[in-house]
């Protein structure tokens, strides 16, 4: 058994620091469960840690638990996820009253991605578009904005480009994820109306906490049974919607599949550097 449970983020927002400050808080003083916390400024940084085993486990988006699954043939295992990382999809978004009304419209077009590494505005969009007879380069153009790589999407600013992208005519279409998306429907970012959606990808998986190769299941155990007590208790509330979820759940790995396969056509499941 470990004396100290290494836990892996990446600090892409300066409220992660306190979101994880709370975290290790609650693990040594009501969970009684020795974590320590070591922060990095990407995913790539982290994915390539838990592989070489000096972390114990990572909280990765979507992108980063393939990697870390993928490179380590299937060895390092999901331990859980938030209830809120089984529903998430992609938009594509448009101006509203324009020309593009469903996606064959955006044949001859030019369409805003996020940053090349985020699998809600840039993977999965080209990838769904493909399987829908569209091809990048070929029936559109596309306008990246990688603002944030080694992020994968998690700041949401590449997001905030694209929209600025569709809304200024730089862009006839744009592509966004469904949280970005809420918060635009909610009139936080731009006038009601301005823009509307034209489609809505399939569902699938973000977030997971994915243990190294080696990890002892004692302590895999001690950690997610520590994590799930944490479910229902008001006092911990506040950390857990910080960190956008109501509960922590058991992980399911069936919503990986269409990015696993997007991933690999797009060159992402290899090791950096």
């Amino acid at each position: 058994m470990l004396e100290t449970i290494t836990v892996g983020a990446v600090a892409y927002d300066p409220k992660v620091v306190g979101i994880w400050e709370g975290m290790r808080t609650y693990f040594r003083d009501q969970a009684r469960v020795p974590v320590e916390v070591v922060l990095y400024l990407s995913y790539e940084a982290q994915v390539a840690a838990l592989l070489a085993g000096r972390i114990d486990i990572a909280w990765n988006t979507n992108l980063a638990y393939l990697q870390s699954d993928h490179l380590s043939q299937g060895k390092c295992r999901p331990l859980a996820m938030r209830d809120t990382d089984l529903e998430w999809w992609t938009e594509i978004v448009v101006r509203t009253g324009g020309g593009v009304r469903q996606l064959s419209d955006l044949r001859g077009k030019r369409l805003a991605l996020g940053s090349r590494d985020s699998g809600h505005a840039a993977i999965l969009p080209v990838h769904f578009l493909g399987q829908a007879g569209l091809v990048e380069g070929r029936d559109y153009q596309s306008r990246r904005f990688d603002t944030e790589l080694g992020k994968h999407g998690d700041t949401g600013t590449s997001e905030v480009d694209v929209l600025r992208a569709v809304l200024n005519g730089e862009a006839d279409a744009g592509a966004v994820g469904s949280p970005f998306w809420v918060g635009v429907l909610s009139g936080q970012l731009v006038p009601t109306g301005a823009v509307e959606s034209i489609w809505s990808s399939p569902r699938y998986h973000h977030c997971m906490f994915t243990a190294r190769v080696d990890l002892a299941q004692e302590d895999a155990t001690r950690f997610t049974d520590a994590l799930f007590r944490m479910n229902g208790d008001p006092r911990f509330r506040p950390i857990l919607e910080a960190e956008g979820l109501k509960e922590w759940v058991p992980p399911r790995t069936e919503g990986y599949a269409s990015l696993r396969e997007a991933a690999l056509r797009q060159g992402f499941l290899v090791r950096s550097g």
